[in-house]
């Protein structure tokens, strides 16, 4: 059985998160996905969606087989206790993939890392989709009452 693991914020979860766990899916016969911690969310900014709420909406994703919180303290205790054979990147996430392998390594795992590629959909990124909300949505519309 190969197993997998994808990894990520997933907050305002859209069809860019949905193909890259499809894809993951794919590569293996069981898709486990570590959900960031808020307070480890330091590249971008925090999440809207509280943690527990994103980890609920993962874990209701048809392609998902398993979900869990990641470390507060160490990014690599959920993969030593869920020995994947495969960890997936998502196209934009920070990782040199070399360099993770040789973190991996180190710590006695022996998992291969595939960056998935990324979707091509208009509103594919959740900041895509906040600067959307923000044009569209975010400055009061006129009444009609006329003032």
């Amino acid at each position: 059985m190969t197993r997998v693991v994808a990894t990520g914020t997933f907050d305002i979860l859209h069809p860019g998160h949905l193909y890259y766990l499809e894809e993951s899916r794919r590569l293996g016969d069981e898709l486990s996905v570590i959900v960031a911690r808020d307070a480890n969310v330091k590249h971008k900014p925090r999440p809207i969606l509280p943690e527990d709420q994103r980890l609920r909406m993962v874990r209701a994703l048809r392609p998902v087989d398993h979900a869990v919180l990641g470390d507060l303290h160490d990014m690599f205790r959920p993969i030593e206790e869920l020995q994947p054979d495969i960890i997936t990147l998502g196209f934009n996430q920070h990782f040199n993939e070399e360099n993770l392998r040789q973190r991996l390594r180190d710590r006695g795992l022996d998992a291969d890392v595939v960056r998935i590629p990324g979707y091509s959909g208009p509103l594919a990124s959740s900041s895509r989709i906040i600067e959307c909300i923000l044009k569209t949505r975010a400055f009061p519309r006129p009444t009609g009452d006329g003032e």
